[in-house]
């Protein structure tokens, strides 16, 4: 007799509800709602849209019917600050915003006791921006997006260990957060809520438990990813690709920290060691731009344009915010302006196998693990091209799979909270790979012009 589970899986430009049913060795998913996941610019800034991302969860845990339980991950970094009645103080600000343009660089080094990649989009850095408004001055709770919908369904405030863990504002090696940090930079400690792990039960929602799981969705697809043993390095692979190794413990070293890698903590303890790549929004832009073409189409007659012909590094500021991609991209690689589609497209997955590539030789040689295999996940995975070119530009062989990697990731952590499942991260991946398809590349690539090339974008 299997049990149903319903994960919530928020995007940065959609989201859905999965049902997971578990039992007999058997795990099915059934995607039983999407919705879309619009931001809004009003008044100079860019927001989200929390409440009608509340309607589409809410939509969707109707469409699942009864389900054992609930759990929910999104994208990290990002906040609402609720007020001492516990109402919402505006709609939440958008990473890709320009108002914390600057801010890092004012900051001093917080790499020793937070461990994370300097991105101008931190949650630290966005609290710093939003210091001397009257919003922060009126609030009572920060709640990062998962925690706040968590809210929203069961009354109940707290900060999912995993999520907490990219604001910048924990101490990676007390796992709490960090009193001194919180206190050097000028920030409110009354704002942060208590720290919960993945496995508690937050509260209920109409009498169904709603369950802490890995809630930044890269920790849940880690969760997700179908290693056996520990010598793999992962790639969670969509608008953004993490670049990764599990470690047991932190790396926080001088090169670590020039290399821009990033600690992140993951479930059962462990910790992502990880680069943030800028990974496939360039080629989204793109697809917007050019009125949402046959991708599959485009791929083909990328794959026929000549290898590493034009490279660009995707990780450049240059590529974060939206609008003039192509204008962009044709300007950094130096190209016409009628180069085709197939070559920016070209020239975007090119780049993006060196970006993996340099992650995952440096993750490697700065964590002192090899890695025999690269695992990608997510929705890159069903991006043949791309998966190839990694392979190519690793080295390594890359399996493929599963896209649903997040979803299971959350559905996964819910079923071993309900006995359902039994066992640490292995036992959970071995029914991953057990269920969900998988696809094998080998690497066929020319070192010396991966190498080139890497000179060239990065140079």
């Amino acid at each position: 007799m299997s049990e149903a589970f319903a994960a919530v899986d928020l995007g940065a430009s959609s989201g859905r509800v999965v049902v997971g049913r578990l039992g007999g060795g058997e795990l099915t998913l059934d995607v039983v709602h999407r919705f879309p996941n619009e931001p809004v610019r009003t008044g100079g800034t860019l927001h989200w849209d929390i409440l009608s991302l509340h309607r589409g969860m809410v939509d969707g845990l109707r469409a699942a019917g009864p389900v054992t339980s609930i759990g929910i991950d999104s994208w990290a970094v990002d906040y609402g600050l609720i007020d001492e009645t516990g109402a919402l103080l505006g709609n939440p600000v958008h990473y890709r915003d320009s108002r914390t343009d600057g801010i890092a660089a004012r900051t001093g080094d917080l790499y020793p006791v937070n461990g994370l990649q300097t991105l101008p989009f931190n949650t630290v850095y966005q609290l710093l921006a939003a210091a001397g408004t009257p919003q922060y001055q009126l609030a009572r709770h920060v709640l990062l997006i998962p925690d706040l919908l968590a809210y929203w369904l069961t009354g109940e405030i707290g900060a999912e260990y995993t999520n907490a863990s990219t604001t910048g504002l924990l101490d990676v090696a007390t796992r709490d957060w960090s009193a001194s940090l919180v206190a050097e930079l000028g920030l409110r400690a009354d704002l942060l809520p208590p720290i919960r792990h993945p496995g508690e039960v937050i509260g209920h929602y109409e009498g169904t438990p709603v369950v802490a799981v890995g809630s930044h969705d890269t920790a849940s697809a880690v969760v997700g990813v179908p290693a056996s043993g520990s010598d793999f390095a992962y790639i969670s692979c969509g608008t953004w690709s993490l670049v990764g190794m599990e470690l047991d413990h932190p790396v926080l070293g001088r090169e670590s920290r020039q290399a821009n890698f990033t600690n992140e903590g993951g479930v059962d303890g462990t910790i992502r060691y990880l680069r943030n790549v800028m990974g496939l929004w360039p080629l989204q832009e793109c697809l917007r731009e050019w009125g949402t073409p046959d991708l599959a189409q485009l791929l083909a007659t990328a794959a026929a344009e000549p290898a590493l012909a034009h490279v660009v590094d995707l990780d450049d500021p240059l590529f974060l915010p939206p609008g003039d991609m192509t204008g962009r991209l044709r300007k950094a690689a130096g190209l016409s302006a009628d180069a085709s589609p197939a070559v920016l497209v070209r020239c975007i997955v090119d780049s993006l196998a060196l970006a993996h590539r340099r992650a995952v030789v440096q993750a490697q040689e700065l964590s002192g693990r090899a890695a025999s295999v690269v695992h990608l996940v997510g929705g890159g995975a069903l991006n043949e091209l791309l998966c190839q070119l990694t392979a190519d530009a690793c080295g390594l062989p890359v399996l493929a799979g599963p896209v649903e990697a997040t979803a299971l990731g959350n559905l996964l952590v819910q079923a071993r909270a309900a006995g359902v499942v039994e066992g640490g991260l292995d036992a959970l991946r071995a029914l991953v790979r057990q269920t969900q398809r998988i696809v094998r590349y080998e690497p066929r690539g020319d070192e010396a012009a991966w190498s080139a090339a890497s000179a060239r974008a990065w140079r």
